[in-house]
């Protein structure tokens, strides 16, 4: 990275020999007496007055030394913070993920690795909408997301874990002890619904693939709101594991007659061009859930 010409001229500036440079910085002393003889016809002027007792600046060679010396500082500065990101010792990292993630892995997940990394600068921000969540990450908001398979854009993903669906009933529900919750009541029972900003979700796949239609009773904005009807016996709804994790009400989980999992995942879009930084995440949420799935 240093420019080298001007790294042996400075260096012939201090010691005043051609001869003691090329033994510093490991060159020829014919080969540090053709760099100054060129840096000498680039700059139109001579540097240096060379005699039996050494090499000694021009006029012009002290009036340009601090430029080239400010020049070769710059470039070692520069050096020095690509070491640094390379390291991944600084640096940022801007990540999107859902509620649930945030709320069950991403604490467990960024102590490590800032345990590890302190100087690095972190931005978590969470949304509803997955299709939001990408579109954000597309545009370069975000380094990466988590995102539930298959994503939308066309991303590079790394597979993460399975996160299976389950039916949520009162704890008195007939159904709450049952080894699973039939096809036929999917379309007999009330269901309540979580909305969501997007068009399709893991939830209406499951009616697809059971291929009955819910008797939708209440839509609902917020997973807590439609746990707390659940509980009080308003009918049925369906949650991923990772949501019921910090479920605030009494609720038996029922897996589904066809039983259905999310598949979760992170999301770049490219791996070969992301950060230092952003590829050290990714190894440390490797790492983080096989060691929670041990």
């Amino acid at each position: 990275m240093p420019n080298q010409k001007y790294e042996a001229f400075v260096t012939v500036a201090k010691t005043g020999s051609f001869k003691k440079t090329a033994e510093i910085l490991g060159y020829t002393q014919a080969g540090v007496s053709y760099m100054m003889s060129s840096l000498e016809q680039e700059m139109g002027t001579a540097l240096f007055t060379r005699d039996h007792s050494g090499a000694r600046l021009t006029a012009d060679g002290r009036n340009l030394l601090p430029w080239i010396q400010d020049v070769c500082a710059s470039e070692q500065a520069l050096q020095t913070r690509l070491e640094e990101l390379r390291s991944v010792e600084y640096g940022s990292l801007r990540v999107a993920s859902f509620g649930s993630i945030a709320v069950q892995w991403l604490p467990g997940i960024m102590e490590m690795f800032l345990n590890d990394h302190p100087n690095i600068d972190y931005e978590l921000v969470t949304y509803e909408s997955q299709n939001e969540m990408e579109e954000a990450t597309w545009r370069g908001e975000f380094d990466c997301c988590f995102v539930i398979l298959p994503a939308k854009l066309d991303f590079f993903t790394i597979p993460l874990a399975q996160d299976p669906v389950y039916v949520v009933l009162p704890p008195n529900h007939p159904l709450a002890h049952a080894p699973f919750f039939p096809k036929e009541s999917l379309a007999t029972e009330p269901y309540i619904k979580v909305r969501s900003s997007d068009d399709h979700t893991e939830f209406d796949a499951v009616f697809a693939r059971h291929e009955v239609a819910p008797r939708t009773r209440f839509v609902m904005d917020n997973d807590q709101a439609v746990m707390g009807m659940v509980n009080k016996g308003f009918g049925f709804s369906m949650f991923p594991q990772l949501v019921l994790e910090s479920a605030p009400f009494e609720l038996a989980r029922v897996e589904l007659e066809i039983p259905m999992h999310r598949e979760l995942a992170l999301a770049v879009r490219s791996h070969g061009l992301a950060s230092m930084a952003t590829k050290a995440f990714i190894e440390y949420v490797r790492q983080w859930i096989a060691k929670s799935n041990k």
